[in-house]
Order: C-alpha cells, then structure tokens, then sequence
C-alpha cells in the first residue's frame, strides 16, 4: 500500500509590521481637517478599549496642557472638513476658547460591537464600562436583549452619535472589532432597511448552503464571500436580495469619513492566551448565571418593580434568541439547556472564541487590500 503523501501545515499568516502612534500627529490631522475620523480596531482580547481610553485621555492631555494656547490660536481659524473636524468661528464654534482651555467634551468613543448595544449582556460582550472612567461612551446599551439590532440600524445610530460629539465640538474615536460595522460607519456604504421575514427564513432554513449560495448568486453579483461565510449571514443576504427584487428599498446615505485607523496588534498565541483566561474570568464573575437571568427573565436588565420596589422578572428571552448572538450566548445557552456539559461548553466555546478572533484579522487585512491604511501597533 503506498504510502501517504505528507501534507505540511500551512504557515501562519506574518504580522503587519507595527508603528509607533504619534498622538500629537494625529490631534493635529483632526485640527486641520485633514480626518475626521479616529478608529480604533482589532481582534477580540487584543487591548482595543484600553488603547482607546489611553488614546482619549492623550488627546485630551493635548487638548488642555500648556500647548494648547499656541494650537489654539494658529488652528481655531480653520474651516470644517466635510463630514467633521475641528470648528470654527465662521462656521459655528471653536474647539478652543481664547485662554487655551479646552471647550466642549473633548475625545468621545463610539463604539463599533455588535453585541455591546443590548442592555443586561454585559459579562458576555465584555464591555468593561469601568474601563472608560471619565471618558464618555455610545451606542452601548441601547436597545433590548432578545431583539435583532442590524447594521442599517447601526450606520444610522452611528451617524447621529458621531454628529452629536462634532456639533459640540468634540472629537469622536470609533473602537470595535466588528469590520461590518466599522465599514458601514467609515466607508458610507449605502446600506438597505429590509424587515426580517420569518416565514421566508423558515422555508430558506430547509435548504442546503449550496442551494442557498446558489439562490443568492441568481439575484446578485457575488463580489465576495463575506455575504455568507456563515449560514446565518447567507440567509440575511438572501432575505435583503428577495425583498429589494420586489419592493422599493429605502437606503442610507451618508459620506464617507476621512479616517484615521489604527489597528491593535498582538501575536496569535498572546492573543489565545488572553481569549482562555479571560473567558475563565468571565465565568468566575457570573456569566453562566447572567445568561441564565436573560432565560429565565430574572435579570435586572428584564425586570419591573412593583409599588413597594420589589423586582417583578419580565419576559424571558427564547433559548434560540440567545444563540443567534453567537458565542457566550450560544454556547453557555446550551449548557443551561442540558446540550453541553459543562467542560464542553467550555472547551467549544474557547476554540469558536479563537476562531473568531482569525476570521476579524482576516476582515481587517481584506479591509487593507481594499485600500484602507490600517496603522498597526503593539499594545
């Protein structure tokens, strides 16, 4: 019997080379207008809302240090670039007044997670809100857990947070590791609002991922594969395709951002190491039992009171409902539902964790082909 031919094990994809981030540099490029724009993005466990709290807090050191008189009086005269940036006078405002103190908020994040805007889903987004101390945040908390937040909601939520930071003469940084949503907010993607058809999801769920792929392609260009890498995703694309064939479709339209991206780098065994013992802290500060109050209705985020301020649980949010979020949601979901062990629940949920982070590198350096300038650095 012949033997084998032995396969080697592809190697791992290199690192984007890091830079060194000049803060000063970038403040500077938001006061002439030359950005409007800062992101911050990167895989999961790889330090994106630290770097941007720092980043904040840097700028607005900048903002408010001995400096900022000088900035102010050679920069408050420059005109807004379109979409946003530093006011002034003759356009509504200035970022600074005459004695070099800052006016207005200073730096604000928004974030780009598509998980972190649902009240009551804290431990299992990792939203760490003690993080951001001082430094304001948006678009966390903003709508219901048990519904079904989509990226037209999103793009129009992102407008109006970023609209309101630069109206009162802020300056937004967007953070997040969601590529769908940082592209939808930076690159004025015109993006359709198609209700969910459950009925059509229903009869679509009976077919294979070929026939699916297969329906798509005979209404649509296939330009990529980000339409359905996932099955979930493929249905979503086909449900928007169906219904833009047969209905007129209201679109978004907002411009593009000038931004300014940087991207937090970490290798990928660091990366792993720090998706494990996260995770295991999560556990430990009660993520099985969070989930378990968003089943069962008792969590505070579903809870009412009644007249003598007693807690009344509200309505439980459906085992399915939660495993259409995807990782926690799903795997600690099945758990409670006797589908997983615990050591099972553990073990898939850290290798999906895993996985997931490689797929949002892989987004990040197509984003880079497409011809975004990431600015890659250690963190």
């Amino acid at each position: 019997m012949a033997k084998k031919a032995f396969t080697p094990i592809p190697p791992m994809a290199e690192l984007p080379p890091a830079e060194e981030i000049n803060v000063r540099e970038i403040l500077d490029k938001y006061l002439t207008g030359e950005i409007d724009l800062i992101c911050v993005l990167g895989p999961t466990a790889s330090g994106k809302t630290r770097y941007a709290v720092k980043l904040a807090r840097e700028i607005n050191a900048l903002l408010t240090g001995p400096s900022a008189e000088a900035s102010a009086k050679e920069k408050r005269a420059t005109p807004l670039a379109a979409g946003g940036g530093a006011r002034s006078e003759g356009v509504g405002g200035v970022l600074f007044v005459a004695d070099g103190s800052a006016e207005g908020p200073g730096a604000e994040i928004i974030s780009a997670d598509s998980r972190q805007v649902y009240r009551g889903m804290d431990i299992g987004t990792g939203k760490d809100l003690s993080e951001y101390e001082e430094i304001p945040y948006h678009l966390m908390d903003i709508v219901d857990a048990g519904t079904k937040y989509n990226i037209f909601e999103y793009q129009r939520d992102f407008e109006k947070a970023y609209r309101d930071i630069v109206d009162r003469g802020g300056i937004p940084i967007l953070c997040g590791g969601s590529g769908l949503y940082i592209e939808a907010a930076t690159c004025g993607y015109s993006l359709p609002e198609v209700p969910p058809d459950p009925g059509l999801r229903a009869e679509l769920e009976k077919k294979s991922d070929e026939e699916l792929v297969a329906q798509l392609a005979s209404l649509k260009p296939l330009h990529n594969t980000t339409d359905y890498d996932t099955r979930k995703r493929l249905i979503r694309a086909l449900e928007i395709a169906i219904y833009e064939a047969e209905h007129p479709v209201e679109r978004t339209s907002f411009l593009p951002k000038n931004t300014y991206y940087i991207g937090t780098l970490v290798t990928r065994e660091e990366r792993n190491a720090r998706i494990d013992r996260r995770l295991d802290a999560r556990l430990e500060e009660g993520m099985v039992e969070e989930i378990r109050g968003l089943l069962d209705g008792t969590h505070p985020a579903l809870c009412t009171h009644d007249p003598d301020g007693r807690p009344v649980p509200g309505r439980p949010i459906p085992a399915e409902d939660l495993i259409y979020y995807g990782l926690e949601y799903k795997f600690v979901t099945l758990y409670l539902t006797g589908e997983l062990t615990f050591e099972e629940m553990r073990t898939q949920l850290a290798t999906a964790i895993h996985q997931f982070a490689k797929r949002q590198m892989t987004w990040f350096r197509g984003m880079e082909r497409k011809g975004i300038r990431i600015h890659w650095t250690n963190v």
